[in-house]
């Protein structure tokens, strides 16, 4: 592991409410967003009919399991039929910006020959993340001759007058034992809105092996003039991924320097995924799902910082 980075669990702080309609299984995708002195986690919850929603629990980091609040109903609920969302709404990030916070999410639709598609969406809140309003019934990035077939899981940062995403592009389907399987990486886009996007197929986190097929849930944070990315990587199961870059175009994997790998026993010893990194009052924690895809909840980990030499 990376001696100037390891991360040291605080264990399982969020299981999936069970008594509420809109999550009756799952909180998978977490992404943190601070109000007032708490931070609130959004998080998707899946129906009694398998569909995703989005909501939100909120939290003291410091005291990650006393649970402050969930919320009652969705913030960000499934499209109408025949939408790009009308089978469920992910997580992905959200981006505080002239009072008003933008959620970037993805939406899910069912296929027939393969099992399904998602693309990006937008939903807006101009109070506070209470409610969110969608910006458009179509996806913000649709598929075309960059993304053929599918686009997921944006992370988005504003620098000066530019919006920066990191996103998950897929890049084909094959058949694995009889069934359709996915395979996608991470690309980048920028905007001078955050709303329209433009993208010329730019790969930021391309595949290391034929083994893998899957490189989900991009999380960039900025350090001075280095740009850090979590994200998860499969090929029989998933495990948290770690890169670095100068410019966050050309990234150098560094996945064995991630710090942060399954238990051996319990909710999160058969993989960990969708890794969520953010800092509050001068320590940096990470949000991230074990088992079943967020099917075991929601855990957290802290960084622990190595001493300096010398």
């Amino acid at each position: 592991m990376n001696r100037g980075q390891r991360w040291v669990k605080r264990g399982l702080i969020f299981e999936p409410p069970g008594n509420l309609p809109w999550a009756r299984t799952h909180a998978a995708l977490p992404v943190a967003d601070p109000i007032d002195e708490r931070m609130r986690v959004y998080f998707s919850g899946r129906d009694d009919n398998g569909r995703a929603h989005i909501g939100f629990f909120e939290i003291e980091p410091t005291k990650p399991n006393k649970i402050l609040r969930v919320s009652d109903e969705p913030v960000i609920g499934v499209g109408p039929l025949g939408a790009f969302d009308d089978s469920g709404v992910t997580t992905s990030c959200i981006v505080a910006h002239a009072g008003r916070k933008y959620h970037y999410y993805s939406g899910w639709s069912l296929g027939v020959t393969v099992p399904f598609y998602f693309y990006i969406g937008l939903a807006i809140s101009s109070d506070g993340g209470e409610t969110y309003r969608k910006v458009s019934v179509a996806p913000i990035l649709d598929r075309n001759a960059v993304d053929a077939y599918l686009t997921a899981s944006p992370f988005v940062l504003v620098e000066g007058g530019t919006w920066r995403m990191w996103y998950v592009s897929c890049t084909g389907w094959d058949l694995k034992n009889g069934q359709p399987r996915h395979h996608y990486h991470i690309k980048y886009a920028q905007s001078s809105d955050g709303i329209h996007w433009e993208r010329n197929g730019v790969v930021c986190i391309d595949y290391k092996s034929e083994a893998e097929y899957a490189i989900a849930r991009p999380c960039v944070v900025k350090e001075g003039g280095l740009y850090k990315m979590w994200y998860s990587h499969r090929g029989e199961s998933y495990r948290l991924g770690y890169a670095e870059s100068r410019d966050g175009l050309n990234w150098d994997r560094k996945d064995e320097e991630s710090g942060l790998d399954v238990s051996d026993e319990g909710w999160d010893s058969e993989m960990l995924a969708y890794p969520f990194v953010f800092d509050y009052e001068g320590q940096r924690y990470m949000l991230y799902n074990g088992n079943g895809y967020g099917k075991t909840g929601i855990g957290l980990a802290v960084l622990e910082r190595a001493p300096k030499a010398g």
